[in-house]
């Protein structure tokens, strides 16, 4: 008996170390390049004021070139997992941050419309894959009782890209003339060149996988896959196609579309409905979003740690996006002063607090190498989201002559997200009384 417990706390002991290495040798690399990411994905709606002036866009075609990266991203996002897997972590990922910030660099050559929904389609080709491909890496690594913190731990790229885009794009657009650029100009080309250096970081520091990790031992290495096997779950499928059969992943990838569309119409038109708002500058606006951008941070990992203790995903999720809506529909229908801009900013804090049980939920569904093409196909879904959102605003801006109405209908879209995380929990809560009854489970 006493055997059986030594070797227990060995077991434990080598996880705890295995997980201690990846945390610091894996997520901040990670988290770094998704921030970077982000941020030039996004940076057009710092460039938009000045851009659109020089260029001669109207609303609407700002809005569609804004929205077409991620059409491109999102039908190749599940062709890239599959690559992903064929190739490699290490290889695949590199091989997306060097394409990525070439063309993102590109930018800064568009003169057109259409050569500005060109780069915009070929951005989102470069990129896609990158997020979901991260997401099952990490569930690769860290077990589910610690998969919430591990997941924002890395997304907390996402709400901090505010931080360090809002800071630097006052800076960069400052330099409007220089060398004959204009300061957008700028913005894309000096925000591209950190992906370019990154490429080559992944290639040489990550390892594809827990078995070819160099710095763990064998025993952290035994460790790490046993702690990932859950004798709860489905049995892994060598059909990675199986998760496309999966219930809960189509409410889940309809739940993600309506969210990341309220969220991407937002977010794109935010720098300059703060600035009709407010009346500050681009520059102060970008402050004003970063500070957002840390208030949801702390957030994101608050609630990622209290997902994993109660081993709760959804109870999280569902009042939050209820409150996104709520405040939406407010901003919406009387958008004029400072009430408003930070009901708005607000609505970004809540959006970020939930990623964490989010994106942890994502990856649980299935089990397996299908689980790769599961979470493409959800990340699918919401990039297709980042799509329409955009192109909503921007058309609805024409149409209106404002932000208002747009903003408002936006309440619309979290409602169908609640309604569709709400049919996830039932269709969940029945598979697992299925599963204990001894009956068998269906999808």
């Amino acid at each position: 008996m006493a055997a059986d417990t030594s070797i227990d706390e060995r077991d434990v002991s080598a996880l705890t170390c295995a997980l201690a290495k990846a945390r610091w040798r894996i997520i901040p690399l990670l988290a770094v390049c998704y921030l970077v990411a982000y941020m030039d994905r996004t940076n057009i709606s710092f460039a938009a004021e000045t851009m659109n002036r020089d260029l001669h866009f109207s609303p609407r075609v700002y809005g569609l070139g804004a929205g077409l990266f991620f059409l491109s991203y999102a039908l190749c996002e599940i062709p890239s997992n599959w690559m992903m897997l064929r190739f490699g972590a290490r290889r695949w990922l590199a091989r997306i941050m060097l394409t990525w910030g070439l063309l993102a660099g590109a930018m800064m050559i568009a003169h057109t419309a259409w050569s500005f929904y060109a780069l915009r389609l070929l951005l989102g080709v470069a990129e896609a894959g990158f997020f979901p491909g991260v997401i099952f890496y990490l569930a690769t690594w860290f077990p589910k009782k610690e998969r919430a913190r591990a997941i924002s731990k890395f997304y907390i790229a996402f709400p901090l890209s505010n931080l360090v885009m809002g800071a630097a794009a006052g800076a960069l657009l400052r330099l409007n003339g220089r060398m004959g650029l204009s300061g957008w100009q700028w913005l894309f080309l000096v925000e591209a060149v950190p992906a370019v250096l990154l490429s080559f970081a992944l290639w040489y520091a990550l390892p594809n996988g827990p078995a070819s990790a160099a710095w763990l031992t064998d025993e952290e290495r035994a460790a790490v896959k046993r702690a990932n096997f859950d004798p709860d779950a489905p049995a892994p499928d060598s059909d990675i196609w199986a998760g496309l059969r999966n219930l809960r992943v189509w409410l889940l990838a309809l739940m993600f579309f309506c969210c990341m569309a309220a969220y991407y119409a937002l977010v794109f038109s935010l720098p300059q409905v703060l600035g009709l708002l407010t009346g500050w500058e681009p520059a102060k606006v970008g402050y004003l979003i970063a500070a957002m951008g840390v208030a949801g941070a702390a957030a994101m990992l608050a609630v990622a740690v209290f997902s994993d203790r109660t081993k709760r995903r959804v109870r999280y999720a569902l009042p939050a996006i209820a409150v996104m809506g709520a405040m939406v529909l407010a901003a919406g229908m009387h958008l004029a002063g400072w009430g408003e801009a930070m009901g708005l900013l607000g609505v970004l804090v809540v959006y970020y607090a939930i990623q964490g049980p989010l994106q942890a939920l994502m990856s649980e569904v299935v089990e397996g190498p299908a689980r790769a093409v599961a979470i493409a196909t959800v990340n699918m879904f919401a990039i297709f989201g980042g799509f329409v959102g955009p192109y909503w605003m921007g058309w609805m801006r024409e149409r209106a002559g404002s932000y208002g109405p747009g903003i408002a209908a936006l309440g619309g879209a979290y409602v169908l997200a609640f309604a569709f995380l709400w049919g996830f929990s039932v269709v969940e809560r029945r598979r697992v009384v299925r599963q204990c009854a001894g009956g068998d489970e269906v999808d």
